[in-house]
């Protein structure tokens, strides 16, 4: 009777891809998903802040609290930072980097406890086929970062960036379209980023796998704005495109993206966003409120840029401190409950935003149903917007083409 392994996946999608190709790796265990049957639990963690350190920890302190006589063993970024102490304190039986993922089931046979913590000049050569439990497919097409903004840890425990191979990358999207998949998500630290060392680039590559039969959509993880360019804006009216793009500015005032050591100007931010919103684009950023240094005024100043910006999504968070990067050190601290206020208000902002966005549109939505769940399914649309759907056929992981619906505060809603 094989063994059964379970996979904890913390953070990004990098990670949920990793999980992935540690999946297809295994031969000699089954995978579950239900955890109380585990006899072995692989945690995928996220380090990029402070608490997400302590996630992992949380996590595997909840594990020792039910007595349980699994082998756990860390794997993903916080192996760099945390798996060292974890292992001395005997609370996991192992510790592998991400270029070790490919050996998992050499790795989990191992008796004694072990750390290897593998190489950051890493490239995957495992092609995934299959995604366990999911309707869209993750494709990771570069790995690591060359930018060295002040709050961030990942570059320390990914590397620099460096590029999939062009042809494994096509062999396996061309594997997951045969099985079924139509929509795809190109993933990576630093996405943007993908060919500068393989004298390629995005754009190219997005074209060649846009002619591989049964693509349908073709979705980016975050991008830099320096590195939407002209080859790049050649791509955007292509029907495979997905009609949102997730642009990484982490703020708005001119000063605080000094003190970030970010690459990005907000009066160039601006003319890039509202070049994209003419073309029909949903635009999501990230936003980091906080800082170190953001005082009233500058936070005011943020605020009235954002304002001016044509933004349909966010994903925003309180500066966190990181042990071992720049801004560990930098004063003056700003309070966490102003830190919280601000999160909620820029939350705000751009939640009114989405809607107004939303009720301008009024055309035709392309939704990729997703999830069924308490009698409705959960599907999203070509702007990455939310639509819930009733109906009596089985629409799971169909394509459905929906004209009649209604646009709600939280989310779109139909009957179809």
């Amino acid at each position: 009777m094989k063994k059964k392994v379970y996979f904890k996946t913390f953070g990004c999608r990098t990670n949920l891809y990793d999980s992935q190709v540690m999946m297809s790796s295994l031969k000699e265990y089954d995978i579950t998903e239900n955890e109380d049957e585990a006899d072995v639990v692989v945690i995928n963690s996220c380090t990029v802040t402070n608490g997400a350190d302590t996630h992992v920890r949380s996590y595997i302190s909840q594990l020792e609290k039910k007595g349980s006589e699994k082998k756990l063993f860390l794997t993903g970024c916080g192996a760099h930072t945390k798996g060292e102490s974890l292992l001395k304190e005997g609370r996991v039986h192992g510790v592998f980097g991400q270029s070790e993922k490919e050996k998992i089931d050499t790795l989990l046979k191992q008796e004694k406890p072990f750390y290897e913590k593998g190489d950051l000049n890493h490239i995957d050569a495992m092609v995934v086929d299959e995604f366990v439990g999911k309707s869209r497919a993750f494709i990771k097409i570069q790995e690591g970062c060359n930018f060295r903004c002040s709050y961030c840890i990942i570059p320390f425990v990914r590397g620099d960036a460096r590029s999939m191979d062009e042809a494994r990358i096509l062999e396996q999207v061309r594997r997951l379209a045969a099985n079924g998949f139509g929509e795809f998500i190109l993933t990576g630290t630093n996405v943007g980023s993908y060919g500068q060392d393989t004298k390629t680039s995005l754009a190219q590559l997005m074209k060649k796998m846009s002619l591989i039969r049964g693509v349908r959509r073709i979705r980016l993880g975050s991008v830099e704005p320096i590195q939407i360019g002209d080859e790049f804006k050649e791509i955007l009216d292509e029907p495979w495109m997905e009609k949102h793009m997730h642009i990484a500015l982490q703020h708005t005032s001119p000063k605080m993206l000094k003190l970030m050591n970010r690459r990005n100007v907000y009066r160039q931010d601006r003319e890039l966003f509202e070049f994209l919103a003419e073309k029909g684009y949903a635009i999501g950023t990230d936003f980091i409120t906080g800082f170190p240094g953001e005082s009233e005024e500058l936070w005011k100043e943020a605020m009235e840029n954002a304002k001016a910006l044509p933004l349909t999504h966010l994903h925003a968070f309180t500066y966190s401190k990181r042990d071992g990067t720049p801004a560990a050190h930098m004063k003056p601290e700003v309070n966490g409950k102003v830190a919280k206020e601000r999160l909620h208000e820029i939350e705000a902002l751009v939640n009114e935003k989405n809607y107004d966005f939303r009720k301008a549109f009024g055309g035709e939505l392309d939704v990729l149903i997703e999830s069924y769940k308490s009698g409705f399914y959960h599907g999203l649309d070509q702007h990455f917007n939310k639509i819930v759907i009733q109906s009596d056929e089985d629409l799971l992981g169909n394509w459905v083409k929906v004209l009649d619906y209604e646009v709600l505060k939280e989310h779109n809603y139909a009957v179809l």
